[in-house]
């Protein structure tokens, strides 16, 4: 008898615990609806080094050519995604004479990997 008791009841846990680990959200009306994950990519390492960055009240911003960079963790300069650099123009718009107030770049010269960059002025 313990048997027969102890499947049924064993096989129930097994299904709410893959559900519970599946993403399933029970809605309100009884429904139930699916999460989908998701990943944000990994940030792109720069390949360059601004020569002149500025603070715009939430990170350094810096600029090679036409390509934005911030400065992460590490001291390592990144590639501006949509929103940080949707958020630099907004700040830029406000501060349209940044680049004469820009900081010269002699402390942030290493990349990812530890080579150091020259300024591209000298």
């Amino acid at each position: 008898m313990k048997t027969k008791f102890c499947l049924p009841c064993g096989l129930m846990a097994a299904i709410a615990g893959l559900m519970l680990g599946s993403g399933c959200v029970v809605e309100p009306n009884g429904r139930v609806a699916y999460q989908a994950t998701v990943v944000a990519p990994a940030p792109v390492v720069a390949a360059e080094v601004p020569d002149d960055y500025v603070w715009d009240g939430n990170e350094y911003v810096g600029v090679v050519g036409d390509q934005y960079y911030y400065l992460g963790p590490g001291n390592v300069w990144l590639v501006c995604d949509p929103i940080r650099l949707q958020r630099f123009h907004g700040w830029e718009r406000g501060h349209a004479d940044w680049r004469a107030h820009a900081i010269r770049n002699d402390r942030f010269r290493r990349d990812v990997h530890g080579r150091e960059h020259r300024r591209q002025d000298r």
